[in-house]
C-alpha cells in the first residue's frame, strides 16, 4: 500500500486550492485505467509534472516519472521521491539503468511520465522529441499517450523568478493513445507523438482563458502569438553555440534518447 503518494496528492491540491488556480484538465479518459502507458508532454516549466500528474490521478492512477539523480541528493526529496516511486537518473554514469527501470515498472502495470525534449524549451514551442519514450513503450508493449500543459510557464520556469500570483489558468490535454508494435520505427513513433503533441498544445493555447497583463507579461507568449519568449530557430542557435559544461545538477528531468 502506499503512503506518501496519497499524501503528496492531499498537499498538491491543497496548495492549488490556496493560489485559487484554475486548473482545466481534458481528455484524461485517454489515460488507461489499468495497464502500462507512456505519458509524454510538453515541456515548458518545473511544474508540468504535478499537471500531467493531476490528469491521471482523475483516473484512479498515479504517474511514476523519471527525474535526475541529484533530485535524490536531498534527503528529504529522497523520502518523498522513494515513496512516490518515482525514478532516478544518471545521465553521466548510467542511464540505461532508469530505462530499464523503467521498462520494468511498465511490464508491472504503472504509467510512466516522461518529457521527450529532455529539457525546458525556451521558446515555450515543442523542440524535437528524443526517441526514448516510444522505445519504452516499445519494449513494454504499452501505448504511448500524448498530452500538452500550458500555463505552468507562468508559475516556474527556466531562467525566470517563480510567480506566486493567484488564479493563474492551467490547461491540461491529453490526446488519444497510440500504439506500438516492436517492429516499428521509434523515430517515426516519435515524430507522430511530437506532432500529437503539438496539436494538443494549439487546442490548450486556443482555449485558454487568460492574456498578459502588458507588454512586460507577454514573456510567457511565444514568438508566433504575438510574445517576447525566443523563437524556436534563436533557441537552437543558442545551443549550437560554443558547448559549455554543464554541472549535472542544473540538468533537467530525463528523457531517454
Amino acid at each position: 500500500m502506499e503512503y506518501v503518494y496519497p499524501f503528496i496528492e492531499v498537499v498538491v491540491k491543497g496548495a492549488i486550492r490556496a493560489m485559487h488556480y484554475d486548473v482545466r484538465i481534458s481528455g484524461e479518459g485517454n489515460i488507461p485505467a489499468s495497464g502500462p502507458g507512456v505519458i509524454a508532454s510538453n515541456h515548458i516549466g518545473y511544474l508540468d509534472f504535478v499537471f500531467t500528474g493531476l490528469a491521471a490521478e482523475r483516473r484512479g492512477r498515479r504517474v511514476r516519472f523519471l527525474a535526475k539523480r541529484e533530485v535524490w541528493n536531498n534527503k528529504v526529496a529522497k523520502v518523498l521521491m522513494d515513496g512516490m516511486r518515482h525514478i532516478p537518473v544518471d545521465r553521466d554514469k548510467d542511464p540505461a539503468k532508469a530505462y530499464a527501470a523503467a521498462i520494468e515498472a511498465l511490464q508491472r502495470g504503472e504509467l510512466i511520465g516522461m518529457f521527450p525534449e529532455s529539457t525546458i524549451s525556451p521558446s515555450f514551442v515543442p523542440r524535437r522529441g528524443k526517441t526514448g519514450s516510444a522505445r519504452m513503450a516499445q519494449a513494454a508493449s504499452a501505448p504511448l499517450i500524448p498530452a500538452a500543459v500550458w500555463g505552468t510557464q507562468r508559475i516556474l520556469t527556466k531562467g525566470r523568478p517563480k510567480n506566486l500570483q493567484r488564479k493563474l489558468a492551467i490547461v491540461v490535454a491529453v490526446g488519444e493513445p497510440i500504439p506500438t508494435e516492436p517492429d516499428d520505427d521509434p523515430r517515426a513513433l516519435t515524430d507522430e507523438l511530437m506532432q500529437s503533441i503539438g496539436h494538443l498544445l494549439k487546442r490548450a493555447q486556443d482555449s485558454y482563458p487568460q492574456r498578459p497583463a502588458g507588454d512586460s507579461d507577454r514573456w510567457w507568449l511565444p514568438a508566433h502569438l504575438g510574445g517576447t519568449a525566443p523563437t524556436p530557430e534563436q533557441v537552437e542557435d543558442q545551443l549550437r553555440g560554443p558547448r559549455k559544461k554543464i554541472d549535472p545538477s542544473e540538468r533537467e528531468p530525463f528523457s531517454v534518447d
